[in-house]
Formats: C-alpha cells, structure tokens, sequence
C-alpha cells in the first residue's frame, strides 16, 4: 500500500476542483435529461402510433448502445461531418441523451401507473386529452418518479467519469493526472473515492427516504428496521 497523508493533502484541493466539474457536468445533464426523458416519457404513451415509434426507436437505440460508444461518436466521429463539438459541449450533450432515454421509461412508468379511472373520471367531466395529463397524471407521476429519478441522478454522478476520456478535467481525469505527476496510486484515488461517496451516499439516503414516503408499507418497515 502506497499511501502517504502528505500526497493525500497535497492534492486534495485540486481533486475537490475535479469534484465541483462533476456535479457541474452532473447537474446540467440530468437537468436536461429529465426534460427530454418528460418527452419522451409523454410520447411512449401517445395515442398515435408514429410518436410511440419514435420514441421507442430513440430509447432501444440509446439503450442498446454504451454511453462511452456515444460519447466517442460526439466528439470523435462527429467532426468528420462538419461538427465539431467541444469537449465539455460533447461530454454533456452524450449524458444528456443517455439519461433522457432512462428517465423517459422513469415517466412512462409513472403515468402508466396512475389509476385508469381517474383518467376516465377527467374525460367525463370534460377535460381533453392534453388537460387530463397536465392536470391529472403528470402531477402524481411526478410523485411516483421521484425516488427513481434520485438513483438515476446517482448513476449520472458515476457515469460522468466517461467523459474523461474527452479530456474534461472532472474527477477521475484529475486523480489519473495526480497519479502520473506524483506516482503514487493510492494516495490520490483514496482521495477520488471519498469525494465521490461523499455526493452519492446523501442522494442514496435520499432516494430511500422518498421511497419510504411514498410506499406505506416501506415507511413502516423502515420505522421497525
């Protein structure tokens, strides 16, 4: 084992720096993420055929495909056509697409969820189709969607270590730099580690307690845990 405290402290600072470039390229993504995911969550459930086919293509290809291989094709095969993304442009636009496709089955989970004859009780009282989920089953599939949104912003937060490989100064790029410049692996990756547990173990915490909010049965079995 090759720790030593005085590397650890030494470039601790400079891994913090990597931190904040994570939860930046983080909170960005998973914001316009769960946009696109709300539609393409609207569109799964659509009435005509040609939008649930779009929808769906988009999501088993998003799906079916690694968020590094899309990445890559951002920023790598993309300038062969004329476009030419920056690094952090291509690092977002990639996690954004990938998580729009995970959040829009988050959504279809949830409005598919609701209750049948709330639907039918909205149609009755004579709210058309757009009206009955704007005001009826978006409101409580955004409840519903709540905890697993949470993880999916966990997974967001470690799948931004791909976009490393873009050479965007984020957390793993700066302790893989921080080893090469002080060769010494533990010190700086014991660093890494920590930082990363410190901003997923309170959105884990989280995700469990709007679980436990929302499920009855899970707030009184975690009363008696």
């Amino acid at each position: 084992m090759d720790f030593r405290l005085s590397i650890f402290v030494e470039v601790f600072p400079l891994l913090l720096g990597g931190a904040w470039v994570t939860l930046y390229i983080t909170v960005v993504s998973i914001a316009i993420g769960i946009a696109g995911g709300l539609i393409l969550g609207v569109m799964r459930v659509s009435r005509f055929a040609f939008v649930r086919g779009v929808a769906t293509s988009y999501t088993e290809l998003i799906r079916g495909t690694p968020l590094l291989m899309q990445l890559i094709v951002l920023y790598y095969a993309l300038p062969s056509v004329g476009i030419n993304l920056p690094a952090l442009a291509a690092g977002i636009a990639g996690l954004s697409a990938n998580s729009a496709a995970y959040v829009g089955e988050i959504f279809r989970a949830g409005i598919q969820s609701v209750e049948r004859g709330q639907v039918e009780a909205a149609r009755a009282v004579g709210l058309t189709h757009m009206q009955t989920m704007r005001y009826v089953i978006l409101p409580q599939a955004f409840r519903l969607v709540l905890p697993p949104l949470t993880n999916e912003f966990v997974t967001m937060l470690k799948d931004s270590s791909l976009v490393s490989t873009l050479a965007i100064a984020e957390l793993l790029r700066v302790g893989r730099e921080v080893v090469a410049w002080k060769v010494n692996v533990f010190s700086p990756f014991a660093g890494v580690t920590l930082l990363y547990l410190v901003m997923t173990l309170p959105l884990t915490k989280l995700a469990r307690y709007l679980e436990q909010r929302i499920d009855p049965e899970r707030r009184v079995a975690g009363h008696l845990s």
